[in-house]
């Protein structure tokens, strides 16, 4: 897998955020939960191509090079202080545009139809994406930084809010880290869009992999009608910016269940299998009929010789195990 300097992009974006961006692991790679390593601080001037494509069944996606589009979107990470420049290509026959949540952007890269900062078919235009550190303002008062789990998408197909773009998968995740955060061994995305996760059908995860004591992480962004409420078998995490506490006075709530809106965002970080062991464990929306409907999948957490308790995938592969909801 190409690897780029973690002063920037780090590992799992790029050329390796479509994979990283729906399913990844880093397997012998896996950092050690006792020595984790950190996020640098930012700074850096970046530059990707990115792309538009239409998928099979209507749907559609983001890529870093023609063909390769996925649903979610690649993985974006950036450090606060780091400027992304994205030279956005449309090849599909409507026009669309790249819109993101809690960055920094001027109005030309503010991806909407009512600026015309949107791009006609087979057009391009680059989108500047900035963050910042925090700090104080002139006025005495506090600026909050970037850091914080963010997404993008379009905003112009089929409505002036890009409608129909989000419903067949323009969409994907936008991870700032802020200098001395913890990163992760595998990140994944999953996205409640309307009563489907990633775009894909009901009842068919998507699955997630990892090794007990893989430090992974997961960014839960949601689009559409509806509220969800998003739950996690057998772990938790802290109801702050990291999902991790910070010491033993950290006054932030530990959930494993959170309620979530249309363009919510959040993240966390696990440590797969601490205190429960291996396992195929659950992930769902908790709203009964939604979870009834196929709103689950599987958080699938091996022991070290790669065999999972109880797991027996079926040919849907999504809920064979796991147990209940709780």
């Amino acid at each position: 897998m190409f690897r780029m300097d973690r002063r920037g992009f780090n590992r799992r974006v790029l050329l390796g955020g479509a994979v990283a961006a729906t399913s990844m692991s880093l397997g012998s790679e896996a950092v050690s939960a006792d020595a984790p390593q950190l996020a640098p601080g930012g700074g850096e001037v970046r530059r990707i191509k990115m792309y538009a494509e239409r998928l099979p069944g209507g749907q559609m996606g983001y890529g870093l090079e023609k063909g390769k589009a996925t649903i979610p979107g690649p993985l974006i990470e950036l450090n606060e202080g780091d400027t992304l420049h994205i030279e956005f290509e449309n090849t599909m026959d409507v026009a669309a545009s790249l819109h993101t949540h809690g960055l920094d952007y001027e109005i030309s890269s503010d991806g909407t139809k009512q600026n015309k900062s949107d791009v006609e078919p087979g057009g391009t235009r680059t989108y500047t994406w900035r963050t910042h550190l925090p700090g104080r303002r002139a006025d005495g008062t506090w600026r909050s930084g970037s850091a914080g789990y963010w997404h993008y998408h379009d905003h112009v197909v089929g409505t002036p809010h890009g409608t129909i773009g989000l419903q067949n998968g323009l969409y994907g995740p936008v991870i700032v880290r802020r200098k001395g955060d913890v990163l992760p061994d595998a990140t994944h995305t999953i996205v409640f869009n309307d009563m489907l996760i990633n775009n894909k059908p009901a009842h068919s995860g998507p699955n997630f992999e990892a090794t007990v004591g893989d430090r992974v992480e997961f960014v839960m962004i949601t689009h559409g009608e509806f509220y969800h409420t998003f739950h996690m078998h057998g772990h938790r995490w802290a109801d702050n910016r990291t999902g991790m506490l910070t010491g033993p006075d950290d006054p932030s709530q530990v959930i494993d269940n959170k309620i979530v809106g249309p363009a919510d965002s959040f993240g966390f970080q696990v440590i797969a299998g601490e205190g429960v062991g291996a396992g195929a464990w659950m992930y769902h929306c908790h709203v009964q009929s939604h979870s009834d409907m196929g709103m689950v999948g599987l958080f699938l957490v091996k022991k070290a010789d790669g065999t999972i308790p109880g797991y027996e995938p079926d040919e849907g592969g999504s809920h064979a195990a796991g147990g209940h909801g709780h």
